[in-house]
This record gives C-alpha cells, sequence and structure tokens, in this order.
C-alpha cells in the first residue's frame, strides 16, 4: 500500500520515485517513500559512495552561497532546491548576513510543500513551484515575489541538478537565459554528476535512473565549464567537489570518487 502521511499532498503519487526524494534518503532525511529508497538502494549498488557524494555536494552548496555573501551578495535564486534539509541557503546565508532573501524553484509536490511549511514565517524567502528549464517562467515567477532585485547581484545556484537536464532542453541555453537576466557581479554556482571520474559507476547510475521519472545526463569536464559562458570562474575552477576550497584547506576524501564536478563562476 502506498504511503500517505500528514506533509504529503493528496495528488502525489507516492509509489512513483522522485530524484528529490531520493537524495533525500540518501542525506539521511525522512521526506521520501518505499519507492524511493528502493531506488536510492538500487543507486546504491552502482555506486557504493552515493551517500558522501551527496554530503560533498551539500558541503559545496554551502561553501559556495558562504563565498557568495563573503563577495557581497545578498540575493539567491535556488533552482532545483529540493526537499529543504538541514543547511537550507536561507539558513546559510541569513545567519552570515541576516538580511539575504532567496527564492527556491523547484517542480516536485513534496520539495514544495514542505518548502512552503519551513518557510511560512519566513518573509525573505519563497517558494516558486516551477521547472528550471523554464527560465522565462521561472523568472516571472521571481519577480512575482518582490524579493529579488534584478539591478543588484544575484547569487544563482543549480547544485546537483543539472544531470537531470537532458540535452534536447539546452543545458548551455538554460543558463544563457539566467546569466542575460542578472547584472555583472552576479554569480552562477553549479554541480552535476559526470563519467569522467568513475565511468563504471557512473554508467550504472544512468541504467538505475533510466526507466524512473528522473533520468540522469553526465557531463564531461568541457560540457561543465561551458556552462559557464559568460561567468569568468573563481579558483580552483571546475573540479571534483571536495577540491573546491575545502575549508579547512585539506581534503580527507579521494576527489576522484567525488563523482561530481562543481564550479562557481562571476558575472562581468
Amino acid at each position: 500500500m502506498a504511503e500517505r502521511l500528514s506533509w504529503v499532498p493528496s495528488n502525489i503519487d507516492t509509489g512513483l520515485p522522485s530524484a528529490a526524494r531520493l537524495y533525500d534518503y540518501l542525506l539521511g532525511g525522512g521526506h521520501n517513500f518505499a519507492a524511493d529508497r528502493a531506488l536510492a538502494e538500487k543507486f546504491l549498488v552502482a555506486q557504493p559512495n552515493a551517500r558522501t557524494i551527496a554530503r560533498l555536494n551539500r558541503a559545496f552548496l554551502r561553501r559556495a552561497v558562504l563565498h557568495l555573501v563573503d563577495a557581497g551578495v545578498r540575493q539567491f535564486l535556488d533552482l532545483g532546491s529540493g526537499i529543504p534539509t538541514v543547511g537550507n541557503v536561507h539558513e546559510i546565508a541569513q545567519k552570515a548576513a541576516p538580511e539575504s532573501r532567496v527564492v527556491y524553484v523547484d517542480y516536485e509536490d513534496v520539495a514544495v510543500a514542505h518548502s512552503r511549511m519551513i518557510l511560512e514565517h519566513d518573509d525573505q524567502s519563497a517558494v516558486l513551484q516551477e521547472d528550471m528549464t523554464d527560465p522565462h517562467a521561472v523568472l516571472a515567477g521571481v519577480r512575482k515575489t518582490g524579493l529579488i532585485d534584478f539591478s543588484e547581484p544575484v547569487g544563482v545556484l543549480t547544485v546537483g541538478v543539472f544531470h537531470f537536464v537532458p540535452p534536447e532542453r539546452d543545458p548551455a541555453g538554460v543558463v544563457a537565459v539566467y546569466r542575460d537576466a542578472v547584472v555583472p557581479g552576479s554569480y552562477l554556482a553549479l554541480s552535476q554528476f559526470t563519467a569522467d571520474l568513475q565511468p563504471e559507476e557512473m554508467a550504472g547510475i544512468v541504467a538505475v535512473m533510466k526507466n524512473s521519472a528522473n533520468p540522469m545526463f553526465p557531463r564531461g569536464h568541457a560540457e561543465i565549464a561551458a556552462l559557464f559562458e559568460g561567468f569568468d570562474l573563481v579558483e580552483p575552477g571546475v573540479v571534483p567537489l571536495p577540491l573546491w576550497r575545502p575549508e579547512d584547506g585539506a581534503v580527507d576524501e579521494d576527489a576522484d570518487r567525488a563523482g561530481i564536478f562543481a564550479g562557481v563562476g562571476r558575472k562581468t
């Protein structure tokens, strides 16, 4: 029998797994269902390091947001934000700079419902239910919130989601619309799975996700770097997750097992 909990929107098919809830499970969250956990276990067979990768990706998000805050950014657009867990963008940014404003964007019903619940009393943050690959609709919705002033720098975040964008949706074109909507001094933080680091494991992940609602499309280093066209990459460039500005200056993980490249760029 499909699960039905008080926080689950009535229109949700809990028997259909989603990538957002799979990621929630890998991070140790509680907003996932049996179908998500079953898919996640197959994911873990293909990539035994998946829980560590999920944690490293979340840690990159934190470091990227703090870097942007240090650079003076006070407004953030989090694309494909997923199910909120510990260390949400608004928590990180507002702790460092209380005036920070955040708009989350996701199309997954549970992610949006839970985000709305968390943000109910936060007038500096909002969530939109939109598909990030329709940037014009997203930007129109963002403008309606009144939270983002596009005449000031914006931190655009797309962390751990672009591997779900198929080639036919023109990933570079999608990024370009967001890039053109923000002023110089804005930033793009992006991470996505690659086959460059662990090709066999990545092939297994692609096979697991192929028939799910969220098939995956890993990209090579050059393809990921090309998504930053129009941005100047912040040092150290596009690198495996744990190598992007580790907080203590030391990396205790095997970078080649990170599975994901990450980078941050500044629009000039």
